[in-house]
């Protein structure tokens, strides 16, 4: 069973940086592709970006192309995410997931995904 840690969220104000964290333990996740979702109370959990297995490909959610970026280290199991130029309404609990055997576009769907964390808070307000 995998569990997912997040870290690195944070208060900061419009225009700062942060960089979250997730770390995986139990088996390898090589062969699972990684994703990072957000969340605010009362609405679905959205797709932010993820890293496919196989190709190392990254996808990115439109509100966050040129902003964020999205990284991984199969050696540590970790995940993380790079975020700037934070805006208010990046404000959510950030959570990461992973599945094996989930590629293209089906990487954009959270219902798609068994494994997650239990997420990390971000605020972006002045």
């Amino acid at each position: 069973q995998v569990q997912l840690v997040e870290s690195g969220g944070g208060l900061v104000q419009p225009g700062a940086s942060l960089r979250l964290s997730c770390t995986a333990s139990g088996p390898s996740l090589s062969d699972s592709s990684m994703a990072w979702f957000r969340q605010v109370p009362g609405k679905e959990r959205d797709f932010v970006a993820a890293v496919e297995y196989m190709s190392g490909r990254r996808y990115y959610a439109d509100s966050v192309k040129g902003r964020f970026s999205i990284s991984r280290d199969n050696t540590k199991n970790t995940l993380s995410l790079e975020m700037n130029n934070l805006k208010p309404e990046d404000t959510a609990v950030y959570i990461c997931a992973t599945e094996a055997s989930v590629w293209g576009s089906a990487l954009y769907t959270a219902s798609n995904y068994n494994n997650w964390g239990q997420g990390t808070q971000v605020t972006v307000s002045s």
